[in-house]
């Protein structure tokens, strides 16, 4: 049987979790997810974990944040003035928008935090700073 090589596309089923044993993503119940190894489509220690692996071997890895979605950066999360927000906008926390930078580029924010003046918005990606557990198994390679 081969192994899984770097610049294979496999499929993969997979469960995510976080170190309180939360799981936050999975493809359980569904088709099994599609990548090709090294294309970095998926965080890189996801992706290095397939390599090696036969069809039907499943494993267990554990991903430390820099090979996730790195480390949490407080300059991300600022503090804006309710009064920047549209009147119609009535931000809540765990709401996600995207905001314009100076450049015209877009960035995805959360809502983490409201007062009756300000609204905290956080650009770091949810999962940023976190060590994620993975359970793979290889379903095929094409």
């Amino acid at each position: 049987m081969s192994k899984a090589q770097n610049g294979d596309t496999v499929t993969v089923h997979y469960t995510g979790r976080l170190e309180t044993g939360e799981v936050f993503a999975e493809s359980e119940g569904n088709e099994p997810i599609e990548l090709t190894i090294g294309d970095k489509q998926y965080i890189p220690g996801f992706e290095r974990s397939v390599v090696g692996m036969e069809v039907g071997e499943t494993k267990t890895v554990t991903v430390p944040p820099e090979e996730a979605f790195g480390s949490r950066h407080e300059e991300l999360v600022v503090k804006v003035d309710r009064s920047e927000f549209p009147e119609r906008l009535v931000p809540t926390i765990g709401e996600r928008f995207q905001i314009r930078q100076e450049g015209g580029e877009h960035l995805e924010v959360i809502v983490t935090d409201l007062d009756e003046e300000t609204v905290t918005l956080d650009a770091n990606h949810p999962l940023a700073g976190y060590t994620l557990t993975f359970s793979i198994q290889l379903v095929e390679v094409k």
